[in-house]
């Protein structure tokens, strides 16, 4: 009786370590993201998405840096390298329904380099 008790109350301990670790993992990332994005540090930006073993596209409208995803970040920290590299990484379809190029406008970053590659790559 003590056996399965104690095996049970173990199981739950040890489980809800497991269900923490990603969630941090997952914040840790987001929050890396969004540094790499601001100092414009392409290289630094892919090398943990590398070691992440995840794919821009899979994680993006995942990420908010200040309320923004990615691309708005990017243009608000005159990040063009690593703009145009999401832009590049990015699907098409996301580009032209994504609102980055409105959001520009309204925003005065119209005249960015990144705004012109969303438009060269979704056709808009």
């Amino acid at each position: 009786m003590n056996f399965k008790t104690t095996l049970v109350v173990s199981a739950l301990i040890s489980s809800s370590f497991l269900v923490a670790t990603p969630a941090s993992a997952n914040t840790q990332l987001a929050a890396s993201l969004c540094d790499y994005v601001a100092a414009d540090d392409k290289s630094r930006l892919r090398k943990k998405l590398k070691e992440s073993r995840v794919k821009l596209r899979n994680v993006f409208s995942g990420v908010s840096c200040s309320g923004n995803n990615l691309l708005r970040h990017a243009m608000q920290s005159n990040a063009n390298g690593t703009g145009q590299f999401i832009v590049k990484k990015l699907p098409k379809s996301d580009l032209a329904s994504g609102g980055d190029v409105d959001w520009a406008a309204a925003n005065g970053h119209s005249g960015s380099p990144i705004v012109a590659d969303i438009k060269a790559r979704a056709g808009i």
